[in-house]
């Protein structure tokens, strides 16, 4: 999943060659999840139809004050535009565009737009090699960027003239990459590596049957989600479930065993920002596992069982400056065991959770926790494992933003 997700994109397209690349840039933005509508001069339509724009961005292409199609001369409201944005790119950014945004001119809808937008903005400059370097050119960048508008630069090639050097617009996938670049450099856990374990272990009886538990899995990926969404570079160790995930920061790892989650979580722990241990760890395993299928033959069957690791423990007696959070799932005496857990484990908190509340627990979409510190504990109402994920998350982010 990319930063873009969920992101409202407002693309200003201006009569310059390049407009034939934005077909592939609105692909590319869909592609990550964003909304994109096209706001594009009366000349830019000379290079690429609304109809090609529309049909991929499946949204209205504006390119006009009125709708041209309507008699009644419908008003375009450029403002609803510029306000609806998350941010607005222009590109291709042609010299006389860009020479109108700088001194304020706003003789058709795209610049009308860009002057009502109060989201960030970015362009793309697409000119010839003798424009670029002209005078007026520079300080149109110039002045753009000192009013906070993002300058994408243009690349050095080719250009319509059959000149060679600096004026060629970004390619599409360029354009997107430092956008994204952009938006992740303010994201509060950016550069920090987050761990998360998640489901259960299970535990071999023989290679048919295993001890386990009835962990979804649905919290700790919940939290892994989070935790990419807020920037971190997360590395997801589950146990099996039938949940995937997918997001351009997370690096799932399957496991089955314990003894197999205590070697991946020890293999990535040193280079470790925060561990989360969401996973529901099997406690005991079978002390011999069968060869071959145990049959029926006997009315009862006697099982020797022996603990298995204690991941979380063997984390907290090594940690240094990393921050440590482990789940608490109780029955009777909660408050209290997750105290003890809380100190004997080593961690900066626990997040508890009781089955004697409605609606927390396994398998279901819902949570009710608290978070309990060596000092203090909040409390939360029963939400939906997304927004408890968030919670949690929140409160690493405290952390370090305090």
């Amino acid at each position: 999943m990319s930063v873009l997700q969920g992101k409202k994109v407002l693309l200003g397209i201006t009569g310059g060659i390049a407009a034939y690349k934005t077909a592939s840039l609105v692909r590319l933005f869909v592609k990550s999840g964003a909304e994109v509508r096209v706001v594009m001069t009366q000349a830019a339509k000379e290079f690429i139809t609304p109809l090609t724009l529309s049909t991929l961005s499946k949204n209205e292409v504006y390119s006009s004050f009125t709708s041209e199609e309507d008699e009644n001369g419908q008003w375009n409201n450029h403002v609803e535009l510029g306000l609806w944005a998350d941010f607005m790119l222009l590109a291709p950014a042609t010299a006389s565009t860009l020479s109108k945004m700088a001194s304020g001119n706003s003789d058709n809808i795209l610049l009308a737009t860009y002057l009502s937008a109060k989201c960030e903005v970015f362009f793309a400059p697409a000119m010839d090699l003798d424009m670029y370097k002209h005078p007026s050119t520079t300080k149109s960048f110039e002045t753009l960027q000192g009013y906070g508008n993002i300058m994408i630069p243009s690349g050095t090639g080719e250009l319509a003239s059959g000149l060679s050097g600096k004026g060629r617009m970004a390619e599409p996938e360029e354009i997107i990459s430092f956008i994204e670049d952009h938006l992740s450099k303010d994201l509060p856990l950016r550069n920090k590596k987050i761990v998360i374990t998640a489901g259960p272990t299970y535990e071999a009886i023989d290679p048919v049957r295993f001890i386990g538990n009835h962990s979804s899995g649905k919290m700790g990926f919940a939290i892994a989600l989070k935790a990419a969404e807020a920037g971190a570079e997360v590395v997801l160790i589950s146990g099996p479930t039938h949940l995937d995930i997918s997001h351009d920061n997370i690096e799932l790892k399957r496991v089955v065993s314990t003894r197999d989650m205590y070697e991946a979580a020890h293999a990535e722990f040193e280079n470790t920002d925060v561990f989360i241990a969401a996973a529901a760890v099997a406690d005991y395993r079978p002390k011999t596992v069968a060869d071959q299928k145990i049959k029926k033959n006997d009315p009862s069957l006697n099982l020797e069982l022996t603990k298995t690791e204690d991941i979380l423990a063997s984390l907290g007696a090594i940690k240094k400056e990393q921050k440590l959070i482990g789940f608490a799932l109780e029955t009777n005496n909660e408050e209290e065991n997750a105290r003890k857990k809380l100190e004997k484990k080593n961690l900066d908190f626990i997040v508890l959770n009781s089955l004697q509340d409605a609606g927390a627990g396994f398998k279901g979409d819902t949570n009710k926790i608290r978070i309990i510190y060596p000092d203090r504990k909040l409390e939360f109402d029963l939400k939906s494992k997304t927004e408890v994920a968030q919670d949690i998350i929140t409160e690493v982010i405290k952390m370090y933003h305090a």
